[in-house]
């Protein structure tokens, strides 16, 4: 609903911007509000590292690659799986 105001969101800008990246409405309301209470800058700084792509199983690969939307994965090696997910 591009115009509507929705005053419960501090950051209206970011929130249509993530939106039209395809973030859910609850993410998207979520980021910009976070953004908008610390700064641009600082979101996203928060929460631990994630892990590295050679530290995980084929399986978990193929698992992240369908939940991000890959295709043509199943039948990838490791090296291509890892080189795939790190270049979507």
């Amino acid at each position: 609903m591009p115009g509507k105001k929705n005053p419960s969101l501090k950051d209206p800008e970011l929130y249509e911007e993530l939106r039209e990246e395809g973030t859910s409405k609850q993410k998207a309301a979520r980021i910009s509000n976070a953004a908008a209470k610390k700064g641009r800058s600082e979101t996203g700084r928060k929460g631990g590292k994630s892990g590295d792509y050679d530290d995980w199983t084929v399986p978990e690969l193929k698992a992240k690659a369908k939940e991000i939307g890959l295709t043509g994965y199943s039948a990838k090696k490791k090296s291509e799986l890892i080189s795939a997910l790190r270049n979507s």
